[in-house]
């Protein structure tokens, strides 16, 4: 397939003037393989010329330009030249036979196996609406879109706008204002839906069948957030929501969080719970609302011209999301579980070789395979911490006049990065443009190191930089509680600027306070800006000794971050964080930070930074901590924690007795009863230990046919510890081809256990045999999820590590797979370092 570069689109803009898509889909023909597709495509040619539009079918059976056939053979690859264009207006037909998806790339089919019912829905973003309609697939050749879809009897049409159904049966979609090619949305099917109305407009909340109790009972707490969201913008933005319709559909085997598609967010449909979730759990679901809402402006009312400034959509929604739920919902301390758990995503992502500025270069992105690579923690939590410390130095006020003057001036149209820094620099006196290229056009993580003296009264503090960007930070100081020796009281907050501009050497800020030198001294206290930073010796040894006694969540955050880097560059003993854990977490009170320490120490420290020898150890230790949470929570109090604590005993258990007795009694002493996701847990847990077989697992499957518990049974069997059931999960990843994208991680996400070391080291060469002409057949979403989820993680050694390196000296893989493969590969080098 050809990718689209970024001088071809340049090209393409400057001689083509797209008015109106007319998209007529036929889902009643072509079985569970194909639909039909007829595209009308009125455009206007600037000058004389020749140029090409884009699609995939598996048939295409006419093209015709200004009533004159085309020849269907001359489409190659997905490109049909369009040649000799005279000056002036364009109408151009194409009738195709499009393929059905089952990896979440274009429109993807599913049939729920609780029910047998069918739904369909477009994921068309970057370049896969070229299978689904003929298109001039570019974001800066916005036009009106009219969408028609004949549907089977008893299904529903959600698009865009507002849809009606005709009298022969199709239904027509409201032509929408002038959106971009990737934001055309579809999801047809006999969704259940729940409606209402707000500020004049209709709005929707929909799922399959199967999930209609469980949206049912989340669906005033949806709608809600929605309303808080939705009159918050409207403070926030004099532009009023710009589309005529807001539905939100929670569609099945989603490969994102959500997509922003105009008046049609789609979401994965995990988001509507069919067991239990903490709080927390909540708050990010909230978030993603949030997240996708906020994109009806930046992103869908003004969008990129091209893919280099794809963080100008994520980093501000992203941004966004987190600020507006913090100010309009139950959801006031939304930036810990940012700070704990989604910016670590970011620092990990800009310490890895293929790390890259928020805001590329433009020759840094030059085609739409390239673009893929940057949805990644640097394009959402970097970019949206560099707004939030933006924000800190710009001020709020002179923030939110330039994203309005941006929208104003952009407003169902094309921007760039200049054009936005340009927005923000005409209400302000502040110098933003240089402000964005330190922090926007550069790469890697500044380290804050402070050093504090006592001198005549006073404790003197000097921060250094490594690094070059200007933060603007708060610092706390924290005395032990006189009463209490174990918890801290602040002394004080105070904002520095770091370098300072006078009398301080460059990349230092130094400051003096009165008094004796606190206990506890944290730099970035409220997590106002992005970078690492360490303690001084005092400090350090406070915070091992008190750390849950810091009477602020996200004080603690950061410093659970500190220990956090400390590990991953070798500055801390894996041991000592865990040891940490065990002294301080029993008595953490915020639900993020213990979700976020306990995945770390799971994960990362107890699954890769520590030797095998010392894995056992390091389960009994999360087993012990598990178990004070456990204890902590018999009252009832906290039933997220008592939840977080349950799903992390079963994780660390390395005996099956103790969660055997649960499976079979159907219940943990003192609660939780077991819902389904915590008996899934617990077979797969078994099945690693190799303590079930696949008859219970099939047993399992019979009581609970659905969408998840098929996913359940495949992570499961997979990981399972016998030779047959190896084989049968590698085949089925990597020969067969015929795993859905979900089902496919269900089963990588089983096969890779650290306990299985030895009957996995065979299947390490095997992957990179096997993963790069998988790439290459199955395409972009499966070459993610063979990266991400099917590689060897558990394998820490030299020899995985070369292995690795030899595959990325390959010229011939996918950009998706690559890109994947050199932050995994990475990712065995530090643990390899860290481990010695």
């Amino acid at each position: 397939m050809s990718v689209l570069t970024r001088d071809e689109a340049q090209t393409r803009a400057q001689f083509l003037d797209v008015q109106r898509y007319r998209i007529e889909l036929d889902l009643t023909t072509g079985g569970e393989d194909t639909f039909a597709s007829r595209t009308a495509i009125h455009f206007t040619a600037r000058t004389a010329g020749d140029t090409f539009v884009e699609l995939k079918p598996a048939i295409l059976r006419s093209v015709t330009l200004d009533g004159q056939p085309l020849d269907p053979e001359a489409l190659t690859e997905n490109r049909l030249a369009l040649t000799h264009l005279t000056a002036g207006p364009h109408e151009l037909h194409v009738d195709a036979v499009m393929n059905y998806s089952h990896t979440g790339e274009g429109l993807h089919r599913f049939t729920d196996p609780a029910d047998g019912e069918t739904y369909t829905y477009t994921q068309l973003f970057m370049e896969d609406v070229q299978r689904v309609f003929a298109a001039f697939d570019q974001p800066d050749l916005k036009a009106a879109f009219d969408l028609t879809v004949k549907a089977p009897d008893g299904w529903k049409v959600l698009a865009n706008g507002i849809t009606e159904q005709q009298d022969d049966g199709r239904w027509k979609a409201a032509t929408t204002p002038l959106i971009s090619t990737y934001l055309v949305a579809l999801a047809a099917g006999p969704w259940h839906s729940v409606t209402t109305e707000h500020a004049g407009l209709p709005f929707g909340l929909h799922c399959r069948r199967s999930l209609a109790p469980h949206l049912d009972a989340d669906a005033d707490e949806l709608f809600e957030i929605t309303r808080q969201c939705y009159d918050r913008y409207h403070e926030k933005f004099d532009e009023p929501y710009p589309f005529d319709s807001y539905d939100q559909a929670f569609v099945p085997e989603f490969n994102a969080g959500a997509m922003e598609n105009p008046g049609l967010v789609t979401f994965r449909d995990e988001f509507v719970y069919r067991s239990a979730v903490t709080d927390t759990e909540r708050q990010t679901r909230a978030m993603v609302i949030a997240h996708e809402m906020a994109h009806m402006w930046f992103g869908d009312l003004v969008t990129l011209q091209w893919w280099d400034d794809i963080w100008l959509n994520e980093s501000f929604a992203e941004y966004m999301g987190y600020q507006t739920l913090t100010e309009a919902t139950r959801f006031t301390e939304t930036w810990v579980d940012f700070g704990i758990a989604r910016k670590a995503w970011g620092y990990d992502a800009d310490q890895r070789p293929t790390t890259h500025p928020v805001a590329p270069a433009p020759d840094a992105v030059p085609d739409t395979a390239s673009a893929m690579l940057n949805f990644d923690g640097i394009s959402y939590a970097k970019g949206a911490s560099a707004l939030r410390q933006l924000v800190a130095w710009l001020g709020e006020k002179d923030f939110l006049a330039g994203i309005n003057t941006h929208f104003d001036r952009h407003k169902f149209a094309n921007a760039t990065f200049a054009d936005f820094i340009d927005s923000l620099a005409s209400t302000t006196d502040r110098d933003v443009h240089a402000w964005a290229r330190q922090w926007l056009g550069t790469t890697g993580v500044d380290t804050l190191t402070p050093t504090v003296t006592e001198a005549h009264g006073n404790w003197h503090l000097t921060v250094t930089q490594h690094g070059e960007r200007p933060h603007r930070l708060t610092v706390g100081a924290y005395d032990r509680d006189i009463n209490d020796g174990r918890h801290l009281i602040l002394r004080e907050r105070f904002d520095i600027d770091v370098p300072q501009a006078i009398d301080v050497p460059q990349g230092e800020a130094a400051t003096a306070r009165p008094g004796r030198r606190p206990a506890l001294l944290v730099l970035n206290d409220q997590d106002l800006t992005y970078a690492k930073v360490r303690l001084d010796d005092t400090s350090a040894e406070t915070a091992l000794r008190s750390l849950a006694g810091v009477p602020d969540a996200l004080t603690r955050a950061v410093l659970w971050n500190t220990l956090r880097d400390m590990v991953r560059d070798g500055e801390l003993p894996p041991a000592a964080y865990l040891e940490t854990a065990r002294a301080h977490l029993a008595e953490e009170a915020d639900l993020a930070v213990v979700q976020g320490v306990l995945t770390f120490a799971a994960t990362q420290i107890t699954n890769r930074y520590l030797a095998a020898a010392d894995r056992p150890a390091a389960l009994a230790l999360l087993t012990d901590l598990t178990r004070a949470l456990l204890r902590r929570t018999e009252d009832g109090s906290n039933p997220g924690l008592r939840l977080t604590a349950v799903r992390r005993f079963i994780d660390a258990a390395a005996q099956p007795d103790t969660i055997r007795g649960w499976l079979e009694e159907g219940s943990v002493p003192g609660g939780p009863e077991l819902d389904p996701e915590l008996r899934w847990r617990i077979l797969t847990r078994l099945a690693v230990l190799g303590a079930t077989d696949d008859k219970e697992i099939a047993a399992a499957l019979a009581a609970d046919p659905s969408a998840t518990g098929e996913e359940g049974a495949a992570r499961c069997r997979a990981a399972l510890p016998t030779p047959a059931a190896k084989e049968a999960a590698w085949t089925a990843m990597f020969q067969s081809d015929t795993l859905s994208n979900y089902l496919f991680t269900a089963t990588a996400q089983g096969f890779w256990q650290p306990e299985q070391a030895d009957i996995l080291q065979p299947y390490v060469t095997r992957y990179y045999q096997d993963a790069v002409p998988l790439a290459a057949r199955r395409g972009p979403a499966i070459a993610e999820a063979a990266g991400r989820y099917a590689f060897p993680a558990p394998v820490v050694d030299a020899d995985a590590v070369h292995l690795g390196e030899t595959c990325l000296d390959r010229t011939d893989l996918l950009p998706a797979l690559r890109r994947n493969l050199a932050d995994q590969v990475d990712d065995l080098r530090r643990a390899l370092t860290v481990r010695s």
